[in-house]
């Protein structure tokens, strides 16, 4: 069995095109490989070392890309990403919750969308109703992941680095106004301080008194 590759430059370099045929043979041997690794829900050709735009995805049902194509998408979001080839390095990543995509052996395109399912009434649906819209987004998520292996492109270039949230320091002296949601005051920071520290006071930052 290959073994997956990680760590490595050859993941950076675009896979070529390859014919439906031998597409849907390196897809058995990757389907192969997950399966007994147990550990995955999707991998790409180049991870074992095939040059071949060909992935595998078994999120919600075992699908095939074959030279695929993302035509459409939208609806950004965060997500927290893992990747075979990158053990232990769990990276902070922007995806879209809608996308389009087409793939040789199919003459339709596939509509991957990991928007909630609305659904009208109550019944047994209801406690299987968050895990699916959980499965149908990491399949939309999975999807784009192999994807981008097929470019080139790992979780490493997809990084977002999140902005630290910078609290401003009051000097001691300086007058600043807190609220405790029904009226505001005045302070010096060094009085206002323990009255914030108890909890049931804040800096008031805008928005309604009620």
């Amino acid at each position: 069995m290959k073994h997956v590759v990680t760590f490595d430059k050859s993941l950076e370099k675009p896979c070529k095109i390859v014919s439906v045929e031998d597409g849907l043979k390196i897809a058995t041997e990757l389907f192969n490989i997950l399966n007994k690794r147990g550990d995955g829900i999707g991998l790409a050709a180049n991870q074992i070392g095939i040059d071949a735009q060909v992935a595998v995805v078994n999120v919600c049902d075992p699908l095939i890309l074959i030279n695929p194509i993302i035509k459409e998408k939208w609806d950004e979001i965060p997500y927290y990403e893992a990747c075979l080839s990158f053990p232990k390095n769990n990276i902070h990543t922007k995806r879209f919750k809608n996308i389009v995509i087409h793939t040789e052996q199919e003459d339709s395109d596939w509509y991957f969308s990991g928007a909630e399912n609305p659904t009208e009434g109550k019944g047994s649906w209801e406690h299987n109703k968050k895990e699916d819209d959980e499965l149908r987004l990491l399949e939309t998520v999975c999807v784009q992941h192999e994807i981008d292996h097929l470019n080139g492109v790992t979780i490493m270039h997809r990084e977002h680095k999140r902005e630290p949230i910078r609290i401003k320091k009051f000097g001691r002296n300086e007058i600043v106004m807190i609220t405790d949601g029904k009226e505001t005051k005045d302070l010096k920071y060094k009085k206002a301080k323990p009255l914030i520290d108890s909890g049931e006071w804040e800096i008031y930052i805008g928005g309604p008194i009620t």
